[in-house]
């Protein structure tokens, strides 16, 4: 075994329901989103913040990251970054079309 008491693991258990539920909920605010009457843009803009939250939490607690040390944060940051700059570059040439 692993050498976790009882309450360790009820402890660590109770964490990962809390999640789900917060994953749950998070869930039917998403589908909540998509019946308000917003423009495109917001609602996928809003769909994707609370897409980042879920993300977040699942990157946090399910696969672990939230105990790692500082270089694993550093190269998370950097990819994120990677990320939204990929995702905005070709905003910029579908902006420059309109125009």
């Amino acid at each position: 075994m692993s050498g976790h008491s009882v309450e360790e693991i009820r402890r660590e258990t109770r964490v990962y329901i809390l999640v789900f539920v917060a994953l749950a909920v998070l869930t039917l605010v998403t589908v909540g989103v998509s019946y308000l009457h917003l423009s495109f843009g917001a609602a996928v803009g809003l769909a994707l913040f609370i897409a980042s939250i879920k993300g977040s939490l699942v990157a946090a607690f399910f696969m672990h990251l939230i105990s790692e040390r500082r270089l694993v944060y550093a190269v998370l940051i950097l990819t994120m970054i990677f990320f939204v700059a990929l995702i905005l570059l070709p905003l910029g040439g579908y902006h420059d079309r309109l125009g």
